[in-house]
């Protein structure tokens, strides 16, 4: 891995972890894009990651592909609970890899945020009738709002099937091509309702202490690195911050990254917020990027950062100053597919082009 601290690295340098070079700093932030059947990609998101790729980014993160049916935010949700679903995702892989960009993917399980919507139908929670399905989380807190449903409280024999779905998915992940894999614990899905007090009120093993709060997220950690290559990173994406008094915080956001690195995480992606439904998220440009700083110097590991930003001289001065490794874009790349070769440009750097697009580049 390379040694975060020992150069002055800028936004269009390459970056090593473990066998895998990213061709530049820039990478696609997982979007759902809400456009699955029964959690099958298809050619929206054939067209959608592709074209980031070819657009110039280093890496293209696909969006929270749920590793069981229960765990799909919405009935459009990408899913890996099955060999069929393995088969299309491939296809995404391969072409993300030609074009030069590491193939990445996100596997998740959204929790009591589950049963939702479709955003451009509101978003709102399913009922049986229009074809939702029972929540777990681990403890019986409904989100509240538009998301009323009352989760079924996790059994341990639920939290043992669910981490082994996450295994079952990092294998299928690597027999579909991925180079790349992030396991979400953010936004107040699953993992995140473990980590944050707020939703976890539980008595046993995975509730109370900190210790106790982080165990399923570790032991699932631990697992998922047991049958991902050694050679491949591994990368968890937290919400540093709650945004709520008495909610998870940034300290505990470090003290997370240091077991997580040891376990084999070799980038913590650090988001925020998405827990509780009443958080006061005092959102700006780039208002998330100090939490990876703190954590990249407190946790000494590479880390990306997300949120709001826009601009090549702002993402590439993120790199330089040291406060991420990564820059993620999420609504950048929606409004542009190339704005890698765009801010190389304005950066002075030369990002060759596919040779049909040479004329225009």
């Amino acid at each position: 891995m390379e040694k975060v601290f020992s150069t002055s690295p800028h936004l269009f340098s390459p970056l090593s972890l473990r066998s895998v070079t990213l061709r530049n700093r820039v990478g696609v932030s997982p979007m759902c894009q809400y456009s699955a059947t029964d959690g099958l990609a298809n050619d929206w998101h054939f067209v959608h990651l592709a074209s980031r790729a070819v657009g110039g980014a280093g890496l293209v993160i696909v969006e929270a592909t749920a590793v069981a049916p229960e765990g799909r935010i919405t009935p459009g949700c990408l899913g890996i609970w099955s060999d069929q679903h393995a088969e299309p995702l491939a296809r995404i892989a391969g072409v993300i890899k030609h074009h030069g960009a590491v193939a990445g993917i996100q596997i998740a399980h959204a929790g009591r945020k589950a049963s939702s919507d479709l955003p451009w139908k509101g978003g709102a929670h399913l009922s049986d009738a229009q074809g939702g399905w029972p929540t777990i989380a681990p403890s019986a807190i409904p989100f509240g709002g538009a998301w009323p449903k009352v989760p079924r409280a996790m059994t341990e024999a639920d939290i043992s099937r669910v981490q082994s779905d996450f295994v079952a998915a990092a294998k299928r992940v690597l027999a579909a091509g991925f180079n790349f894999l992030e396991l979400h614990a953010a936004h107040g899905y699953l993992f995140s309702e473990f980590l944050s007090p707020l939703t976890n009120q539980r008595t046993d093993q995975y509730g109370g202490s900190f210790a106790n709060r982080v165990r399923l997220l570790v032991d699932t950690t631990r697992a998922v690195r047991a049958v991902w290559p050694d050679h491949l990173p591994l990368a968890v994406r937290i919400s540093a911050v709650d945004w709520k008094e008495g909610g998870w915080d940034s300290e505990q956001s470090v003290a997370l990254a240091k077991l997580l690195k040891a376990e084999g995480v070799d980038l913590l992606d650090c988001s925020s917020g998405g827990v509780v439904l009443d958080a006061k998220i005092p959102v700006a440009p780039g208002y998330q990027v100090p939490f990876a700083e703190k954590i990249r110097r407190g946790a000494e590991m590479p880390t990306a950062t997300v949120g709001f930003i826009t601009e090549p001289k702002q993402a590439d001065e993120i790199v330089r100053s040291g406060q991420a490794d990564v820059v993620l874009l999420g609504r950048q790349f929606l409004v542009n597919p190339y704005w890698p070769a765009h801010a190389a440009k304005a950066l002075g750097h030369k990002l060759p082009p596919p040779p049909q697009y040479a004329r225009a580049w």
